[in-house]
């Protein structure tokens, strides 16, 4: 039999204790609310500085909400590994993309921004499908497995057709009145 290490007991005894459940959900919800709030200064400013107790109570309080319910939790469990996986892998690619980069810096943004906005376009959808995987129905089923067997259940029916025929539409008029860089009025 293998006897279970120390550091497999401090996660144990960690996971017993909640910290995955309620420390560190309330801490990543904290911190992000209240640097958002920080940075935009939406709650006010005393001079030219945030409301930093206004900005603390409301990070608080919205931390709190979010731990207190358990799906929200469950959604940021499945979903966050799933993030990183997606940070690891975009960071692996602009490292690839910087070997064969010249000495100058590499600024992937200015140098191709065609390519930077197709990744950026991926990662958005990237991580808007891990959530959708990480938020589960009552069911247990999660909202990208509804959305995908809606879709494969009803793909000739009207709905599917008008969100492609609306789609169709949109990319025609963006297509028409978007004008390149260097073009007047026409």
């Amino acid at each position: 039999m293998v006897e279970p290490s120390p550091l497999a007991n401090a996660i144990q005894f960690f996971q017993k204790f909640g910290l995955f459940d309620v420390v560190l959900p309330f801490l990543l919800v904290f911190t992000m609310v209240f640097a958002i709030l920080e940075k935009t200064m939406i709650l006010g400013k005393e001079g030219e500085k945030p409301k930093r107790n206004l900005n603390s109570m409301v990070s608080f309080v919205i931390a709190l909400l979010v731990v207190a319910s358990n799906k929200i939790v469950t959604a940021l469990q499945v979903a966050l590994p799933n993030i990183v996986l997606l940070i690891v892998i975009s960071i692996s690619f602009l490292m690839v993309i910087g070997t064969f980069a010249t000495t100058k810096e590499f600024n992937f943004k200015e140098g191709h921004p065609g390519y930077y906005a197709a990744f950026v376009a991926f990662l958005l959808i990237g991580v808007i499908i891990i959530f959708l995987y990480a938020i589960k129905l009552d069911s247990g089923q999660s909202w990208l497995e509804y959305a995908y067997e809606y879709v494969m259940d009803s793909w000739g029916g009207s709905i599917v057709s008008s969100v492609i025929l609306l789609a169709v539409i949109i990319g025609a008029i963006f297509f028409i009145t978007w004008n390149k860089k260097g073009d007047g009025d026409k």
